[in-house]
């Protein structure tokens, strides 16, 4: 019975917050963080993977174990 009972409460919880989250991205449009354009969407990308231009990173380094 107590079993039951804490599965019923954990399913109304999970139904709540997916109610909850599905309000808020219905209240902020859904992809409001994405740029709309391809070209916005391009430097988005760029910007993000681009890394540091000053680091030399064509040598890498050894992997040491930690052990």
């Amino acid at each position: 019975m107590a079993l039951a009972l804490a599965g019923l409460i954990g399913f109304a919880a999970g139904a709540s917050w997916m109610k909850w989250q599905m309000a808020s991205v219905q209240i902020t449009g859904g992809n409001a963080t994405q740029p709309s354009s391809d070209e916005a969407q391009r430097e988005h990308r760029e910007k993000f993977f681009s890394g540091d231009p000053e680091r030399d990173v064509r040598g890498g380094q050894e992997l040491k174990p930690r052990w």
